[in-house]
């Protein structure tokens, strides 16, 4: 399936879970935010969250510094 992430196109397998693809791009999955589609999923709702052909999908990750 293709997707669109962070504005660019992306090709997945079919059946992925929103967890999948957090765990498997950023380094902190605690600390990232998942849009699907305009609306926020909240981190307990990633792992039964599937996400389909055509989504589109925003990963924002919080890092401190200063």
């Amino acid at each position: 399936m293709n997707i669109i992430l962070n504005g660019s196109p992306k090709h997945l397998n079919d059946g992925v879970h929103l967890e999948d693809i957090v765990r498997d791009l950023c380094k902190n999955p605690a600390h990232v935010i998942a849009e699907l589609n305009g609306a926020i999923v909240a981190s307990c709702e990633r792992p039964v969250t599937k996400v389909k052909d055509g989504d589109r999908l925003e990963l924002v990750a919080f890092v401190g510094g200063g």
